[in-house]
């Protein structure tokens, strides 16, 4: 989600979309009424990063809102944009305008290092189960990443005490190889499990070349929510991300590893469009979800 890389780290990542295909998913196109996966469960609710609209967001979000609980979205994952998390609205009023039509905001992807104790303390009170760290971007050494833990760690602290979750949602950065060892893994092995959780961007970690169902079984039940969106055939772009079931990701064997190993909550995000608009994508998004077996 919105963040930048340096160019070394993209080139990289080139690399290994181009040379490394054996470790990426399977390619996952569907057109069928019913969208065969590995087992026969649909999932019974996803949800969507505002981030995805955030053309829209910023000018009619109740619009948008109302507009998604049509599409079959129950849940949303907000974001804080110049107007805070509740854009304009008090908490409460927030919570009821959604409520009203049916959706629920269940996380929200914050600047965790200003005023996360107010931030915590209302999203508490309205329901949110999640507070979340959108980005850190590339570290540049070892005691950069161990001071990013830590602040992972207190900011845990402060989200337990209000009686909800803190999260870290990742990019591809956290999943290259750096100074020995694969930055995720060291975020993993130096968090508390107890105050802390993850996001698992699995574009992103196709992106980087890494295979997500290897850290969602190794890290099970530390994986609590996803974002999902499609990746480009063929691209060795960064930026690439496309209509669900267009592009080359195996979610259909993806989200049943997810599912197995604690997966929560799954929340569609695009940031890219070909040729379409978003509240074009998010309907489309939706549909692809709703005729997902899994």
């Amino acid at each position: 989600m919105y963040q930048s890389t340096n160019r070394r780290d993209f080139i990289r990542n080139v690399a290994l979309l181009v040379g490394g295909t054996a470790i990426l998913p399977e390619i996952g196109c569907h057109s069928t009424s019913t969208i065969k996966g590995v087992g026969n469960h649909h999932l019974d609710t996803f949800g969507i990063q505002l981030y995805t609209l955030r053309d829209l967001v910023p000018t009619d979000i109740m619009g948008v809102v109302s507009s998604l609980s049509t599409f079959g979205y129950r849940q949303i994952e907000g974001y804080e944009g110049d107007r805070g998390l509740w854009w304009g609205f008090t908490p409460l009023e927030f919570k009821n305008r959604i409520q009203d039509v049916g959706i629920k905001m269940v996380s929200s992807h914050c600047n965790y290092l200003v005023d996360l104790d107010q931030k915590a303390e209302q999203a508490a009170m309205v329901g949110l189960e999640y507070l979340i760290c959108p980005s850190v971007g590339p570290q540049k050494s070892m005691d950069d990443w161990k001071r990013v833990t830590d602040s992972f760690n207190t900011a845990g602290s402060i989200c337990k005490k209000h009686g909800i979750r803190f999260a870290y949602h990742n990019h591809e950065y956290s999943f290259i190889a750096f100074s020995g060892m694969i930055p995720h893994d060291y975020i993993m092995a130096n968090t508390d499990a107890s105050t802390v959780d993850h996001e698992m961007d699995i574009y992103w970690v196709v992106t980087s070349g890494a295979d997500p169902e290897a850290f969602l079984t190794k890290y099970k039940n530390r994986f609590r929510l996803c974002h999902i969106k499609d990746r480009i055939i063929g691209s060795a772009e960064r930026d690439a991300s496309c209509d669900l079931g267009t592009g080359m990701i195996n979610y259909p064997k993806i989200l049943r590893t997810a599912l197995d190993n604690g997966m929560k909550h799954f929340i569609i995000e695009q940031e890219r469009y070909d040729g379409t608009t978003s509240i074009k994508s998010a309907e489309a998004n939706a549909n692809y979800l709703k005729k997902l077996m899994v």
